[in-house]
């Protein structure tokens, strides 16, 4: 994709926009009410061409813990869901005056992991969100952290999880309504090729066309305020690029930001996008955690890989975890490397027994069919 196609940001109709903690909030804690007015205005400014905006909003454990009196975020996982609880209501009390100025409803979105796992509940949001875009309203969505702690706490299961970030959330949002762009405004101007904190002469990187090795090589740092580093920012964008959307990383401190990467200036850090997955094939890949790993043999990773070909119960030579059929597992080879993600015909059990010798079914058995299978790059 050449830079010139860059300007096919112009056409993007469809755009989540996701905004940080650090954009929302003074460095004293205290709601930066001109930069959430600004952003506002531009995402107004977009509706008025025609446009549909979706806002993924971090910002509410910030707010209820400055309401509550604390100035620091404590550990206890308790107040961290009534920071959640207050701070919400009082963010999409800012927003709403913010849009209303514009003569723009908008309408509060929390969310669980379970919305994105449970594929029935992911049709049903889906739906949810394109009605509304319909009808001319602008989704503001957050996680649910009053009753979900994904975020809030480190979760220790089989994979990780849907989301641990509104970072992730908004590429996953971007994926399940097909917008045509995720921006991701933060506290820095995008991806550098060294910590512009310690050098000075850190260069900004334009655009990203290697997915697999920024993803790969892209440090962890993590904010003093928000829960998201640049780690997840990347590993958003990869998600949405990957899902066939074009996704931005700059600055929302910088004034009128959202609106130079709109009009495809070279703004932030670009990801262009690649060939889309259908929808059933963003939600294995990217929405849905899986339940169990099944690992296998050389000849089975070649022939997914090069061949396209469905997975066969001869091919397998491990299982992890506990599922039933219809659960997405991991597959993964000899090195343990992840192949790919597939929907299971069969459960773990059935698995365990044909690795214990038992040959009720032919070597040929499918296990994980072509069409509800994602491969890696």
């Amino acid at each position: 994709m050449s830079e010139s196609e860059r300007q096919g940001l112009k056409g993007a109709r469809r755009v989540v926009v996701k905004v940080g903690t650090r954009v929302l909030t003074q460095p004293e804690g205290a709601i930066s009410l001109s930069r959430l007015a600004g952003i506002v205005e531009e995402i107004v400014r977009l509706k008025s061409t025609g446009g549909e905006v979706i806002l993924v909003s971090s910002g509410a454990v910030g707010l209820g813990r400055r309401q509550l009196g604390y100035t620091s975020t404590p550990n206890a996982l308790g107040l961290r869901q009534a920071f959640a609880a207050v701070g919400q209501s009082r963010l999409m009390s800012l927003y709403q005056d913010a849009f209303a100025v514009g003569g723009v409803t908008c309408a509060q979105v929390l969310l669980t992991e379970d919305d994105f796992h449970e594929r029935t509940r992911y049709l049903n949001l889906r739906r949810t969100l394109a009605t509304l875009l319909e009808h001319g309203v602008v989704p503001v969505i957050n996680e649910n952290d009053v009753v979900s702690v994904q975020e809030l706490a480190v979760h220790e299961s089989h994979g990780k999880p849907v989301f641990g970030d509104n970072d992730r959330l908004s590429a996953l949002v971007a994926s399940e309504i097909g917008c045509d762009l995720l921006v991701i405004l933060t506290d820095v101007a995008g991806l550098f090729d060294r910590d512009p904190r310690n050098d000075p002469a850190a260069k900004r990187i334009s655009r990203v066309d290697d997915l697999d090795a920024v993803a790969a090589n892209i440090g962890g740092s993590v904010s003093g305020v928000g829960r998201g580093g640049m780690r997840t920012k990347v590993d958003a964008a990869v998600v949405a690029a990957r899902s066939g959307c074009h996704a931005v990383i700059a600055s929302g401190l910088n004034q009128g930001a959202l609106a130079r990467v709109l009009a495809a200036e070279d703004e932030g850090t670009w990801f262009p996008r690649s060939q889309a997955l259908s929808a059933r094939h963003r939600w294995i890949a990217f929405a849905t955690r899986s339940s169990g790993a099944l690992h296998l043999d050389a000849g089975a990773v070649k022939a997914l890989i090069e061949r396209g070909a469905s997975l066969l119960a001869a091919g397998i030579t491990g299982v992890d975890g506990e599922f039933e059929a219809g659960a997405v597992v991991e597959l993964r080879g000899p090195d343990k490397a992840l192949v790919g993600r597939g929907v299971s015909e069969v459960d773990s059990a059935w698995v365990a027994r044909w690795l214990g010798g038992e040959r009720t079914t032919s070597r040929k058995h499918l296990v994980v069919h072509r069409n509800d299978m994602v491969v890696e790059p």
